[in-house]
């Protein structure tokens, strides 16, 4: 549901406020840049320090500014990001050299990245300005919040706690800062100010479209929609104790919760009886179009309302009478896409189910999920069978495959060996520049002293023609030395300018067939005033389409990443869509 538009006064008090904070960041980040490792590891401890003892309050407030989850999760989140991602980041080395590669003789120096802009969600909003803090000092970087508006008391309270614990520390004053008048504007002025060197955006796909088409370098992260595929060799009761761990952790607000389940036909029936033995209620069909109506928007997103809500809660809103012991409701769906609403990221305890034939079946089925809205995000696989579990590692379009453990906490790195963080990238598949779990390391550019290995002068071979040829032997056939293939190079010239619509002729009169290195150019696109304008267009879709001779269909609101925007020029494939009026 789209935020209200705020006033305009309001609008400039906001933009005031990005412009402001930015260039005090800017001045600390002047100072901050220069610290010893000794000092920014002093300083990253003070913060972390101060932010674990105030776990509590910060979950305390953040429940009652949003609404959103409860509050031991939330305290547990705050630890999480305060002692366990803290330890995990401390020995990390990001000041001046920090790794010698002697064998190659290369040196890697660190260098911060520089001024901040950090996007903060109203589903995990202290949480994330913890880890989002810790990992900016780290990395020697300066940092601006900028809350989301639901979430602006708790997250400057979180601020100004950590801000005061690493002055304490040897930190230079500005380098925390939060914004505390916050509008759309705002938070867009926020991310394409001249002092901001990079975007770190967490938040709705919406606020991650603006941080990519802010012209600044921009980690962001794609939507969930988890599915958990059980297997008919899983440890039923682990595994359905894990699925609605996940899916209850906090009330289901993280991305990462699990949002289906997929069952192995051969185990299902004992699968949903131990799911209502462990607090599952199961929907009939008048209940599952009921929760529809009630849990998802026309324009096909979780209604607010009904957010990081519990399951008891969510029934109660809907007039569905569930036991009073119910922790997640669960609705069995026959498919995926707008016909089944409910298959969509529901953040709060709501699961789809699915029962499909074999491991096969399930393999396609979570691909679809996942395509539905949750590429490149997090699944999880609950199975002994270990070739199964690696098929869906080689097969599932997410980077976050975790085993036999909840989605929620696995993915985060939590319950499995995965670099904890709160910022999950969802590399190619969901349009993200990276799959990684983010940490200070994504926040550094690595300078190189690279020695030289191999010398740069060129003996040249002996002559075969010379006399200094041993006696009897015969002379070698003349190898021809490097040079331009003037073919080839007439085959790349006229590919190119084909691809500008200009008619050329070869640069020489030899005619060859087209080299196996030379892809054709695309044709000529056709208008298709019809198409649907996609919302995303990353340098791979470009290729795709070119190899398959297609166009794409793009329209204002697309966002196109740079390499995409020339590549597809190149070609010319992309189609302008009005937008509707």
């Amino acid at each position: 549901m789209a935020e209200p538009a705020a006033p305009a006064d309001q609008d400039l008090e906001s933009i005031r406020d990005a412009r402001n904070q930015t260039r005090r960041a800017k001045t600390a980040q002047a100072t901050l840049g220069e610290l010893s490792q000794e000092r920014i590891d002093s300083i990253v401890t003070a913060a972390a320090e101060a932010a674990a003892q105030q776990a509590k309050p910060f979950a305390k407030l953040a429940v009652e500014e949003t609404g959103y989850g409860n509050e031991p999760d939330k305290v547990r989140k705050n630890l999480f990001a305060a002692e366990t991602i803290y330890q995990f980041i401390l020995p990390m080395p990001t000041v001046g050299v920090i790794r010698r590669l002697d064998a190659d003789r290369v040196v890697e120096i660190a260098e911060p990245f520089g001024v901040v802009a950090a996007v903060i969600p109203s589903t995990n909003p202290t949480s994330t300005a913890i880890y989002k803090i810790l990992i900016c000092l780290k990395a020697r970087c300066a940092i601006v919040l900028s809350p989301h508006p639901s979430a602006v008391g708790c997250i400057n309270r979180v601020a100004e706690v950590m801000s005061k614990a690493a002055i304490s520390a040897g930190a230079p004053e500005g380098a925390i800062n939060c914004m505390t008048s916050v509008t759309i504007e705002g938070t867009q002025e926020l991310m394409g100010q001249r002092e901001i060197a990079l975007v770190l955006a967490t938040g709705g796909l919406g606020l991650v479209r603006a941080a990519y088409s802010s012209g600044k370098p921009a980690y962001g992260v794609g939507p969930g929609n988890a599915p958990a595929f059980v297997e008919r060799t899983a440890d039923l009761p682990k595994a359905v104790t894990d699925i609605i761990t996940g899916k209850t952790f906090d009330n289901g607000v993280l991305c990462s919760s699990e949002n289906s389940v997929v069952a192995d036909e051969a185990i299902s029936g004992e699968l949903q009886r131990e799911f209502e033995r462990q607090g599952g209620y199961f929907l009939n069909d008048r209940e599952v179009r009921l929760l529809e109506s009630e849990l998802v928007t026309s324009g096909g997103l979780p209604n607010p309302k009904l957010v990081g809500k519990t399951a008891l809660e969510i029934a109660s809103h809907t007039g569905i009478e569930v036991p009073g012991d119910t922790r997640v409701i669960i609705a069995p769906l026959e498919g995926v896409g707008r016909e089944y609403p409910l298959s969509i990221e529901k953040l709060c305890p709501v699961l789809s189910f699915y029962v499909v034939a074999d491991w096969r079946a399930g393999c396609e089925r979570c691909t679809e999920i996942l395509r539905y809205g949750g590429m490149g995000h997090t699944m999880s696989i609950h199975s002994q069978n270990e070739q199964i579990i690696l098929e869906f590692g080689l097969r599932k379009p997410a980077f976050r495959i975790v085993v036999n453990t909840p989605t929620t906490l696995g993915s985060i790195g939590m319950t499995t060996g995965l670099a904890p963080s709160m910022t999950l990238g969802c590399g190619g598949y969901g349009g993200n520049i990276t799959s990684d779990n983010l940490t200070p390391q994504h926040l550094l550019n690595i300078k190189r002293l690279a020695y030289e290995t191999r010398s740069s002068i060129q003996v040249p071979s002996p002559n075969p023609n010379t006399s200094d040829r041993p006696p009897n032997q015969e002379a070698q056939p003349h190898v021809r030395e490097p040079g331009i293939d003037q073919a080839l190079l007439a085959r790349r010239v006229d590919s190119f300018l084909r691809s500008k619509g200009v008619k050329a002729k070869h640069l020489t009169e030899t005619a060859a067939e087209p080299s196996e290195d030379i892809q054709p150019s695309a044709s000529e696109p056709a208008d298709d005033p019809n198409a649907e304008p996609v919302a995303f267009v990353c340098e791979d879709d470009v290729r795709k389409a070119v190899a398959a001779n297609q166009t794409i269909v793009v329209s204002a609101r697309t966002i196109i990443t740079p390499s995409a925007q020339d590549l597809g020029k190149q070609h010319r494939i992309f189609i302008e869509a009005e937008l509707p009026r």
